[in-house]
């Protein structure tokens, strides 16, 4: 019985490997460039975008709204958000500061770097490096509190070699 059950899948299957599927060129299928976005973005329709330089559609996706979140799971969270970044660079100066000054930080400071963690990677570093050259700092940041203490951590005046810290009890265990 089992061996015709699998003699007819191998039959089924050698019969399906068979088929070609031609792929499509990069020139087969035009894109509108013109059209406006539609859709859906987190259960709501399509609204941020705006057209680059090349005529291209380009989609801005607004960071998840969490209503009712703890501090302590919002803490939890910023921990994760500092530590995976994507570039070594902010990863090592975000979750080295997450680590040090998170468990102290207020609620009003945590919304607040919560709302610095959902600006571009690069930016965040180079406002952090003080490097408004590359990247001007936006008028919202120029009097933040978190940003400020940042741009001292990032000073890294005792010449440390930074490394990614470890979850512990003092950043998983956050309790100002």
């Amino acid at each position: 019985m089992l061996r015709s059950t699998v003699r007819s899948s191998i039959r089924a299957f050698s019969f399906s490997a068979t088929a070609r599927i031609a792929k499509p060129t990069p020139d087969s299928v035009p894109i509108d460039t013109k059209a406006t976005p539609q859709g859906r973005v987190q259960g709501e329709p399509i609204q941020n975008y705006y057209i680059d330089e090349n005529d291209n559609v380009v989609i801005k996706v607004q960071p998840l709204r969490r209503e009712n979140e703890s501090d302590d799971k919002l803490r939890k969270r910023l921990v994760y958000q500092s530590r995976k970044r994507g570039i070594l660079e902010t990863d090592l100066l975000l979750s080295t500061f997450a680590h040090k000054y998170l468990h102290t930080f207020d609620r009003e400071m945590l919304v607040e770097y919560d709302k610095l963690l959902d600006e571009l990677d690069w930016d965040i570093y180079y406002w952090a490096t003080k490097k408004y050259d590359i990247t001007p700092l936006p008028e919202q940041w120029k009097s933040s509190k978190v940003l400020k203490l940042l741009q001292e951590e990032a000073k890294n005046e005792e010449k440390l070699v930074l490394r990614m810290p470890a979850l512990d009890e003092k950043s998983t265990n956050l309790k100002p």
